[in-house]
């Protein structure tokens, strides 16, 4: 199936220390990004966390976020003494104040108190990366949705660049008809004697240069295997989808510049359309 790259999921616990928060955010990447924001209890946890969304998300920007909302009775917290006299220290040479008056400005100050590390016990790591993984399926649904209107909306443009593609392959034997009749009418104007088998020759040469069969076997060939792809149930098909897309691309410019013809000429420019908002969608699909 196909997944888009953007999606969301958030999950959320109630533990013995208090709320723990997970936010998952991922955006459309050519490789795997991950970045991390931890408070201090979970570090240890961290290339665990990345471990898992490379093998679980395989591709995006990834944010992951998780807070810890730690109450009261489980918060712990250190005075810094030494920190705290050199900033009343510091602050005796620019004010008058009384030492009480510094010390309440002093504590207020960064690094003045820290909390201490909570140690987590292992039946609460197990339900932090309970909530993780949750999150994880979450955002992978979110990432399924996403792909079926993505899906929707290429299929759409595919069938475009199709029924296009009929249409120049019905304008195509009457465009060489034209074109054949066009170079014997210039030639038969020509006031010089010249042979009219070695002209057959030259016209039959230049009609098989401007010749459109073999870019239209190969762009339905594409298209053919394009739509296979995209019905296939693998997972990672963006890189794989975009590569055939430029395949489309280059069938279809080569079209346009043997058409010779305004009526093929604007079929193209539909194809080309087309496959530009394919390419678009194409960025975000996983």
């Amino acid at each position: 199936m196909i997944q888009s790259m953007t999606g969301y999921g958030s999950e959320s616990i109630e533990s013995e220390i208090g709320k723990i928060q997970i936010d998952l955010k991922s955006l459309n990447s050519k490789s795997i990004d991950i970045n991390l924001i931890l408070g201090s209890n979970l570090k240890a946890y961290e290339n665990d966390f990345r471990v898992q969304i490379s093998k679980m998300l395989m591709r995006g920007k990834i944010d992951l976020k998780i807070t810890e909302d730690i109450s009261q009775n489980n918060a712990s917290h250190e005075i810094n003494q030494k920190v705290i006299k050199d900033y009343i220290k510091d602050l005796k040479k620019m004010s008058s104040a009384s030492d009480n008056e510094l010390l309440k400005i002093a504590v207020k100050l960064p690094d003045s108190i820290s909390a201490t590390e909570i140690k987590h016990s292992e039946t609460l790591k197990k339900k932090i990366f309970k909530c993780f993984y949750d999150a994880i399926k979450k955002l992978i649904n979110f990432r399924v949705v996403e792909g079926k209107a993505l899906k929707k909306d290429i299929i759409i443009n595919l069938d475009t660049i199709k029924k296009n593609l009929i249409k120049v392959q019905q304008l195509a034997p009457n465009r060489t008809k034209k074109i054949k009749d066009k170079l014997k009418k210039s030639m038969n104007k020509l006031n010089f004697e010249f042979s009219k088998d070695r002209m057959e020759q030259e016209i039959i040469y230049y009609i098989e240069k401007l010749d459109l069969n073999e870019e239209i076997i190969r762009l339905k060939n594409h298209i053919v295997f394009f739509n296979k792809i995209v019905k296939n149930k693998s997972d990672l098909k963006g890189k794989k989808l975009m590569f055939i897309s430029q395949e489309i691309g280059r069938e279809i410019n080569t079209i346009g510049s043997k058409a010779n013809n305004s009526n093929i000429q604007q079929r193209v420019v539909e194809m080309k359309s087309a496959l530009e908002k394919i390419k678009e969608q194409l960025l975000n699909v996983l």
